[in-house]
Formats: C-alpha cells, structure tokens, sequence
C-alpha cells in the first residue's frame, strides 16, 4: 500500500510537468530496504539523436562566393541597443535578411550549370594566329553557323546594334538601306530604302520598334519597316542611346544638344545644349544611366535630364576622344584618343586611371563584353584583349582582318558572338568566352515567346524608373537631403514662437505745432502698431498655409495608391 501511494504522488507531481523537465532514470535499485535511483542530469532538448539521413546538413558556402555577393559590412547594433532596444531589434532583423539573400545568391550559383568557354592555344604559339575560319572547322555546325559575313556594297557604310537578349539585329547604311533581321535563324523581318543619309540605329523595348536617325529627324518604325513616328524636335541627330528601364529615347546632334524623350507618353523631357561642338561620341553607363559624351578637347562629360550642366567632368587625353565604352556593370570605363593611347579608368571613382596601354593606331571604336573582354577597332583590324583592368592585356586575345575600314561593332549578349559593321557589309566573328553563358529568363531572354513577350512588356511599363531618379549615384535617391528637411522644420518651429520685431521709427519734423512731443509719439505708435499687424497677419497667413499643406498631404497619404496612379502628371511644387 505504500509503495503504491508513493507512485501516485509521484504521478501527480509529475502530470503537471512538461516532457523536457521530466528528469530520465538511468538505474534504480533496492538497497537496505530503501529504493536508490540516478536521474540524468541532461535535459532531453539537450540530447540530439544521430541523423540517419543520407545528407545529414546543408553543404557548407565557399567563403569566396560570400564575399563576392557581399554587400558589405553591416551595421553596428551594440552601440545602438543601449539607446533604442526598438531599433536595434529591427536592424538585427535587416542584417540577418541581408546575410540570408548573400547565402541563397552563392547557393544558387550552383544551379548555373553553363559555363564561359576560352581558346587555348598549343606551346609555343599565340590564340591571336588563330583565325576564325580554324573556329569554324573545330566548333559544332551550330556554333558555326553563327559566324557569316554580309556582302553588302552599295549603301555603306554601316551602323548595327543587338537587342537586349541579342537575338536581333538591325542594319543602317549611311545612303539610306535599313534592315532588321533574326541573326540566329538568319529570317529577314524587313528590309527597306529611307531615301535619304541614316546616321544611327537603335533598337526600342522591344525587337518590334526600332529607331533611326535619318539626314532631318528621327523616325520610328516596326519590324515590318512601316513608319510609326516622325520625332522632329530630334534634328540632325549623330548618335541614339535607349534606357531600356526609364523608357527614354536619347539622342545626340550635330550641333551640342543632348534630347531626351519618354517614349511611353511620347512627352520630350528636356532638350539643351552641352555647348561643347559636335556630339558624334556617346555611350551610356548600365549602372545608372548616365550619358558619357567624348568632346574634342580629350574631356568626357557625364550628362543627365535633371541637370543643364555636366554632373561630372574628367581630362582624360590631351587629344581629342576617338570612342569611349563602359562595361555591363558599370564599373570600367574605357577611353580611346587620337594620342593612339588606350586608357581603363574606374566609372565609380572618376580621376583615377587604372590602366594605360599604348596601341599601334588610333582606335576608331572600343566595345566591351559580358564578360570583360575588350575589342578595340583599328582601320581594317580588330583586336580583342582579356583583363584589361588588371594590367595583363599585354597580347591581343584574339585578332581578325576585315576586308574594309570597321564603321561599328558590338559583343552579342548571351552569346560568344563579336559583330562589325564596315564599309562594305556586316561580319559575325566568333569570340570564345566573350558572352555571359546562364541569362535571366526574367531580364533578358533569347528564347522569348510571343505571349511571355507582351507580358514582360507590361511589366517593365508598370515598373517603368522616373526619369527624375537618374543620378550618377544611384544610391542617393534613397537618403535623406537633411539640410532641406531641417530648413523646413526651423520654419514650422518659428511659426510657432513669433516676436514682433522692434521698430525704430523717428518721424520727420512737421511745422505749425505738429510736431510736440505728444503728436510725435502718437505717429510713432501708429506706425509700430501698423507694422506689427502687417508682420503677424503675414505670420499668421503663412502658418495657415503649412497647417493646409500637411492636411493635404495627410489626405493623399490616405489615400489608396493604384498601379496606374504613376502614369497620371505630377504636381510641381
């Protein structure tokens, strides 16, 4: 009976009890009598079972795939936790979101399974002896078939571009011959006459628009080479840029002005002059598109919509500037000059030049690709480097010969594809390791279908970046312009606290016993009283005016915010 009372109490004691604070009895015995028993001292979250999975943990990241999508380091929360717990709780949470986005961007590298390919050459010789008609004997029948040349005499020279997923690509000769076609498949989609001198092409958003600047003004035309748009406040233009994410048209004339034009509201931004002559050398930077324009006294400027003056200036030759390219990511610049001198400089930090390498004749053209090799165009001759940031570019990568002087030539994205344009035609080389091999479906894809097509249309017109936010770092549009907020703080907080000012007022003497001492100081007080008024009935006037403008601001809030709501014009304030 005793025993069995004990072991209910034991049970009641222990029904209340969660199963981790329940202790594990490792032995019991009876000695003398009296029941001994040892208890584990391990509570049971403490005890962890071997995994019998096959893959018992994650793989462990490569401290050098962290590093290279890094963002930084990250704030310090201990100085902030004694001030503000709020705070620093909310900060630790941004910071470990932040390292949970660098672990999953190494993990998924991975799952890039192609890899960028590069031409080996034998002992003792040079990749450059290799010549593209050996490429097209060792490569597949599909790789070869991507390397043609273009017998095109009679309307040269030329100017080309690839669309953004470089499928495409457009044809325009100086004497008015316009075509665009798919270059994979080798499918003509037009091919048309103008009439009249074309300067440049450019692709739009899309391969089913295309812009080109002819002799007077720029036109726009589909796929099929039917006119869309005559933009005549586009005069006498050189060179067109497109801002695949502002949905700007940028083009340069032959007289100094920059124009940029929103071509989903068709409304032209602003249109000034650089005064710097003739704008023939324009290129824009991928990292915060920013126009970079090359001028004849060896400068480069950087130009923006938001500002008529030049947001930044560099001396980059003591002669005048030949061509000027800047690399997918926005971090190299590179510069050619009359002096035959090719120059790296570093986009984000302008007055350092990281590189010099003198070539044998002025570049007419400079283009980097995907993957950081450059191709310099020299007369007849094109020549491509490999790590011409770092200072080992000290033998061309690969070298051809054209039969005519190269007008234009572009890197084909997502492909190891290098076309140049020349007098006399359009050749295709093939570039081992020059394209990116994995592409993002969702940014750019080459095998794009119709429906997936208009769908990305519609969403890069609903995500469409305001042309106000173009700035050379684009980092700034999310901070704070303190000196403004504190300036309109003061003035809410002087409204607040108003003095009247003090007034010296000394009347002029007047004849005929106006001017005792009791008639002077009656003129005096009126004229302080009148003053005074007219300052508080201002004060109050303006105090009136922000207590609207916050209400104002307080009810638009309140408002619920549509998609479409960015399309509708701002006020200006």
């Amino acid at each position: 009976m005793m025993a069995s009372a004990v072991t209910e109490k034991k049970k009641k004691r222990m029904r209340g009890k969660k199963p981790w604070q329940k202790r594990n009895i490792l032995q019991s015995e009876v000695k003398d009598g009296v029941r001994i028993t040892e208890y584990n001292s391990i509570s049971l979250r403490e005890i962890k079972k071997p995994s019998t999975h096959i893959y018992p943990g994650r793989k462990v990241i490569d401290p050098k795939l962290l590093q290279k999508y890094s963002k930084g380091e990250g704030v310090e929360v201990k100085s902030i936790g004694y001030k503000n717990k709020y705070l620093a709780h909310k900060l630790k949470e941004k910071e470990k979101a932040f390292q949970e986005a660098e672990a999953a961007a190494a993990r998924a590298e991975i799952l890039l399974t192609e890899t960028s390919g590069q031409l080996l050459a034998e002992d003792d010789s040079y990749t450059s002896h290799i010549t593209q008609r050996d490429i097209r004997d060792a490569v597949d029948i599909t790789s070869a078939a991507k390397s043609f040349d273009l017998n095109l005499n009679q309307f040269g020279p030329y100017k080309m571009r690839f669309t953004r997923n470089g499928r495409h690509l457009v044809l325009g000769g100086r004497k008015g011959h316009l075509a665009a076609m798919d270059w994979v498949t080798k499918k003509l989609h037009c091919e048309i006459n103008v009439m009249e001198s074309l300067h440049d092409v450019c692709w739009l958003h899309t391969e089913t628009m295309m812009a080109a600047a002819q002799k007077q003004w720029v036109y726009i035309y589909d796929n099929q080479g039917i006119e869309l748009h005559c933009l005549k406040r586009m005069d006498r233009v050189l060179k067109l840029e497109f801002l695949p994410y502002h949905f700007l048209l940028c083009a340069a004339n032959e007289t100094g002005y920059l124009t940029w034009l929103d071509i989903t509201l068709g409304k032209e931004v602003i249109r000034f002059p650089t005064l710097k002559g003739r704008l023939e050398i324009v290129c824009q930077n991928p990292y915060n598109a920013v126009l970079c324009c090359g001028h004849s006294n060896g400068t480069v400027s950087m130009w923006t919509p938001n500002s008529r003056e030049p947001v930044a200036s560099i001396l980059c030759h003591p002669h005048p500037i030949k061509a000027i390219d800047i690399d997918p990511t926005g971090r190299y610049m590179a510069t050619a000059g009359l002096d035959r001198v090719l120059k790296i400089w570093d986009a984000r930090n302008l007055g350092e030049c990281l590189q010099s390498y003198s070539v044998g004749s002025g570049a007419s053209s400079v283009k980097f690709s995907q993957k950081g090799l450059l191709a310099l165009a020299m007369g007849n001759v094109v020549e491509v480097y490999r790590n011409v940031t770092n200072g080992g570019a000290s033998e061309p990568y690969m070298r051809h010969k054209s039969g005519s002087t190269i007008r234009d030539m572009q890197f084909c994205p997502y492909e190891d594809i290098l076309g140049i344009s020349t007098y006399h035609g359009y050749s295709s080389l093939i570039i081992p390791g020059a394209g990116e091999p994995n592409f993002d479906a969702l940014e750019a894809n080459p095998y794009i279908s119709l429906s997936a097509r208009k769908e990305s249309e519609v969403k890069a017109l609903l995500s469409k970046v305001p042309a106000e936010l173009i700035t050379l770092d684009p980092h700034s549009i999310s901070q704070v312009d303190t000196p403004r907020l504190q300036e309109k703080l003061d003035a809410k907080i002087s409204l607040l606290h108003i003095r009247k000012p003090k007034i010296d007022f000394t009347p002029r003497y007047r004849m005929k016993g106006k001017s005792g001492s009791a008639q002077k100081f009656k003129r005096k007080q009126k004229v302080k009283e009148d003053k005074q008024r007219e300052f508080l009935q201002a004060a109050i006037l303006q105090r009136d005016q922000f207590m609207e403008e916050d209400k104002k601001n307080k009810k638009e809030k309140s408002k619920p915010v549509e998609i479409l709501d960015r399309f509708k014009p701002k006020k200006k304030s």
